[in-house]
């Protein structure tokens, strides 16, 4: 108990009084397009009223390299995902590229998901795996694989620019409530949830980082503190594991309720994939 005690308030200390945001609200624009990287809140969230993308948390160093896809180190990655969709592997001899002529057919999917088929929840890691797998006789690549998140950066590429729009209504409505449920739960020896630093706090500073509302519209994306693309699951390892709470797995249905649940709160917002961060 003492020690829960003493952790929360460092914690406490270490969050100082309200900054202004990132560099006055930096317009995101790459290859001439413009993207909202902040927007009214959907209605049913109950304490915000707008939302903003981890991009306007961002010092303007950091912003910049996501501008030109030249600069953006994340674009590295996204070249390592064009090798594997024209890669042959498995028993059937196949490769993405054999069913799927241009990859540009994926536009849309990122916006979109996670969602609901055939009553369950399904993530683009899912989907990914299910083709290799069934389609090419393949094995799966692990979650936070460095061939998964090349594969979901590609992708995801597809829907740059367009609006996050996850349906939530009917057969999701369940896995939302789980997912809300979740980012409002406190655990860890810090007794936190999501919400204490992503609703609660946001816009200040956390020791050296600018705390931001956690909005996931950007991922996979490409963090300068461990040079490499970090998948959604990776990140809430990494934050579970800071307020000293042991992390579910990758892929569990707790880590895909709270995706869904979080990309439902950046309704509107332009996806950015691969994005930059600290």
């Amino acid at each position: 108990m003492k020690l829960t005690t003493t952790l929360m308030a460092v914690s406490a200390l270490a969050i100082s009084s309200t900054v202004a945001l990132a560099d006055g609200h930096a317009p995101l624009m790459i290859e001439d397009q413009l993207f909202v990287t902040e927007t009214k809140a959907p209605a049913y969230l109950e304490n915000l009223d707008e939302i903003f993308s981890g991009w306007v948390f961002r010092a303007s160093e950091t912003q910049s390299l996501q501008l030109d896809d030249f600069d953006n180190p994340g674009m590295i990655f996204v070249d390592k995902g064009i090798d594997l969709f024209a890669k042959v592997e498995g028993a059937e001899g196949k490769s993405c590229a054999s069913c799927h002529d241009d990859v540009a057919e994926f536009a849309g999917l990122r916006a979109q998901m996670p969602r609901v088929v055939d009553g369950k929840l399904q993530a683009m890691e899912e989907i990914i795996n299910n083709e290799r797998v069934n389609k090419m006789g393949a094995d799966p690549w692990g979650w936070n694989s460095s061939q998964m998140t090349a594969m979901t950066a590609l992708i995801s590429l597809q829907s740059r620019g367009m609006p996050v729009d996850v349906a939530i209504d009917g057969d999701a409505a369940s896995f939302w409530d789980r997912g809300k449920e979740l980012y409002y739960t406190r655990v860890g020896q810090l007794d936190m949830s999501c919400a204490n630093c992503h609703e609660d706090n946001y816009d200040t500073m956390i020791r050296a980082d600018h705390l931001s509302q956690g909005q996931i519209n950007g991922f996979p994306t490409y963090r300068l503190k461990n040079a490499k693309l970090n998948s959604t699951h990776a990140r809430f390892s990494g934050c579970m594991k800071n307020i000293r709470a042991k992390p579910y797995k990758a892929g569990s249905d707790e880590f895909k309720a709270l995706e869904f649940y979080l990309a439902s709160r950046g309704q509107g917002l332009s996806i950015e994939s691969p994005s930059v961060r600290n």
